[in-house]
């Protein structure tokens, strides 16, 4: 098998994300968690958005994954964290295949919707469920890791992060070549013109199903490990502003690379811990000014300035 030079430098930093965790207080660990769990979200909502969909319902996954998660540990006796992680992506797996089904059908405005309202279906649902918290949600139960359990908050820590980065440096390899092999193309052909597509032979509708499972799966890791990191899950992972935050990311970050989710939901956490800290009053605004910005100047988000310096290299 091998490895090209984005495989091969996703390794070489995730390596170092690690090393790096080592030596960073508890708070920094914490935050880089939180952001890499739901950079996972947003890589869910880029490859739709790569193929001409835009979900405002990716929480819906998000939710999913947090909350198999707790679950299994509340009521299943599932403790160990892989296994739980995995239950969450089959459970999403086998939502989306069902809800992919009518979604698949319509696109624009009418996909991001339909998408957004069975999103917050699952936020009323999980707000009258008193046996699973109702809006206060619920924690996570103590987990281990093939049989090991962390012995202090240290420790939890440290092994959530190293899951999170391992776990986005899996799936990032995964996604860049899915997004370089075929299938991969042909959903961004579908994006551009899907009446050529269905010239070729091929059927634009099972292409972006397939596409949709995918994405579903990657949201509910990161809501996962989400859950396992804070230790509690709670209705508003599944509410409409989750969602939209996630659609921030991936505009703030843009479609030019899969590294392009991790770095721009590390500069959103980044940019929102500070303003809540010094102006907590605005911190919203001061969020839409950074996106309002990257608009205006950098309209393929923040990977643009790592491609023109690449393209300014060249010449």
């Amino acid at each position: 098998m091998r490895f090209d030079k984005t495989e091969i430098s996703l390794a070489l930093v995730a390596i170092a994300c690690v090393l790096f965790g080592f030596v960073s207080p508890g708070w920094l660990i914490f935050l880089l968690t939180i952001a890499l769990a739901k950079a996972l979200v947003v890589q869910g909502v880029v490859m739709q958005m790569r193929s001409g969909l835009v979900s405002f319902g990716q929480g819906l996954f998000y939710c999913i994954g947090g909350y198999t998660v707790g679950m299994g540990g509340q009521f299943f006796g599932i403790h160990d964290a892989i296994a739980a992680l995995a239950l969450g992506m089959a459970v999403a797996i086998v939502v989306a295949m069902i809800l992919g089904l009518l979604l698949t059908r319509y696109r624009d405005i009418f996909f991001a919707m339909l998408s957004l309202a069975f999103s917050m279906i699952l936020f009323g649902i999980l707000v009258k469920s008193q046996g699973l918290g109702s809006t206060d949600g619920f924690n996570v139960h103590n987990w281990t890791v093939f049989g090991w359990a962390p012995e202090t908050g240290a420790d939890s820590q440290q092994t959530v992060f190293t899951m999170t980065v391992l776990a986005g440096l899996l799936i990032a390899v995964l996604i860049h070549r899915y997004t370089k092999a075929g299938i991969g193309v042909i959903c961004e052909a579908v994006r551009e013109n899907e009446v050529r597509v269905e010239y070729l032979g091929l059927s634009p509708r099972w292409l972006l199903y397939g596409n949709y499972v995918a994405a579903a799966s990657v949201s509910a890791l990161g809501g996962g490990l989400t859950a396992l990191a804070t230790g509690h899950v709670d209705p508003e992972m599944a509410y409409w502003t989750t969602s939209g935050e996630f659609i921030f990311i991936a505009l703030l970050g843009g479609l030019g690379h899969v590294a392009a989710p991790f770095i721009a939901a590390i500069v959103f956490s980044v940019v929102r811990t500070y303003s809540i800290e010094f102006v907590p009053n605005t911190w919203q605004m001061i969020l839409g000014f950074t996106l309002l910005g990257v608009i205006v100047f950098l309209p393929k988000g923040l990977w643009s300035l790592v491609s023109r310096e690449k393209s300014g290299e060249r010449t």
